[in-house]
């Protein structure tokens, strides 16, 4: 089952980043966790790793 996301218009600058930033659903698309749809949607088929997350959200 596909979830999809929606990213916030803009990153808060929270340490480690939030899972709705814009730059976390980013680096998770270029691993290949995700899939983008349109500028603000993101589709995950499966939930990703703990460990890609945790790389995703790091600073």
């Amino acid at each position: 089952m596909a979830t999809v996301v929606k990213a916030k218009t803009k990153c808060c600058k929270d340490d480690p980043r939030c899972k709705k930033c814009p730059v976390v659903l980013k680096r998770l698309d270029k691993a290949g966790h995700a899939e983008r749809l349109s500028k603000r949607s993101y589709r995950f088929q499966a939930k990703p790793p703990k460990k890609a997350f945790k790389a995703a959200r790091a600073r």
